[in-house]
């Protein structure tokens, strides 16, 4: 009974085979992941405060008025210049007919001032020809007044009839200038009308909306019937020919990273993928400073707190059609630094 009791306190004592191989083989995988973390730590700077980001251009209205049609749908894939909406453009097509009709009143109005100034140039010509026949007359009538040939009274009845002809030949003259000085009156009412016109014809367009890039409408917050102001913001689209990476280092990891490092983009959305990159240029600023409340650490307490440099990070590959991307998109980046 004794040695039964011996020989299970020895099998007690006994370590189990399997249960030293699992330990073995969970410190050996423990020590290669350390090691390689360790490795890797010296080879790249890595941070997980990194967004995709992507030109988003606001599509606004740039003039009052009613939605008439919508003619997109949330993300769908469009085109530069395709038609985004239509506003009711009655209102703007009745001022531009009123702005077509002063201009084809103003510039009637020159060719009248024109015809006027001709006019008045014409009747200057025979005023001016009257006025020498009379002037004429006097010189030869007051020799024979000299010559007691005539009466006083005939005499100065010729010499009343020459200053008024030149009188009216003098009139004529003012009436020519005056109408000349009116032409370029006019012509500044034609340049006032046609910019009028042009002013209502442009915005006339506007009732028209267009996409201001290629992309993909993201938001889209429109619907027919609804009244715009000038301003605000109908779609929000997300260009398609550029996405990017900002990434927030911290400023002491920034020792290392300089334009140029290549980058390996590992997105959230797909585990297991790497995208490769580049460093293409960092901020000369930190979040902090570009907040809508800055800092200021020359007031009240002080306390130190390490800053995030923003660092912007390009694709260097093509896009992948079985990955795509999408601007806010979380990504780690992992610079090589050596």
């Amino acid at each position: 009974m004794a040695e039964n009791n011996f020989s299970g306190k020895e099998q007690a004592k006994r370590p189990n085979p399997l249960r030293m191989i699992t330990i073995g083989l969970l410190l050996t995988a423990a020590l290669i992941w350390g090691g390689n973390r360790l490795y890797h730590s010296f080879l790249f700077v890595e941070t997980d405060n990194a967004q995709i980001e992507g030109d988003i251009y606001p599509v606004i209205s740039r003039v009052p008025g009613t939605i008439r049609e919508v003619l997109v749908k949330t993300n769908q894939i469009i085109n530069k210049g395709d038609t985004l909406l239509l506003l009711d453009a009655n209102d703007y097509e009745v001022r531009r007919d009123i702005a077509a009709a002063g201009l084809l009143s103003a510039q009637a109005a020159v060719e009248a001032t024109i015809n006027q100034a001709n006019a008045a140039k014409a009747e200057v010509s025979a005023a001016e020809a009257t006025s020498r026949k009379q002037q004429a007359d006097l010189r030869r009538n007051e020799n024979l007044r000299h010559q007691d040939v005539i009466s006083q009274a005939e005499f100065d009845g010729i010499k009343a009839g020459a200053q008024a002809t030149s009188a009216q030949y003098a009139a004529a003259g003012n009436q020519y200038q005056a109408s000349l000085a009116q032409i370029p009156l006019r012509k500044a009412e034609v340049k006032r009308r046609e910019a009028e016109l042009r002013e209502a014809e442009l915005q006339l367009s506007y009732t028209t909306i267009t996409a201001p890039a290629a992309g993909q409408v993201s938001k889209k917050n429109v619907q027919p019937g609804q009244f715009v102001a000038p301003g605000q913001q109908l779609i929000a689209l997300v260009g398609s020919k550029e996405l990017w990476v900002v990434a927030n280092f911290k400023e002491t990891q920034l020792e290392k990273i300089a334009p140029g490092l290549p980058v390996i983009i590992k997105v959230d959305a797909y585990p297991g993928k790497e995208f490769q990159g580049k460093v293409e240029s960092l901020s000369f600023g930190t979040g902090a400073k570009f907040a809508l409340l800055p800092p200021d650490n020359a007031s009240g307490n002080f306390v130190k707190v390490t800053q995030r440099i923003p660092v912007k990070i390009i694709f260097t590959e093509k896009p992948d059609p079985h990955y795509p991307l999408a601007a806010g998109m979380n990504v780690v980046a992992e610079v090589k630094v050596k």
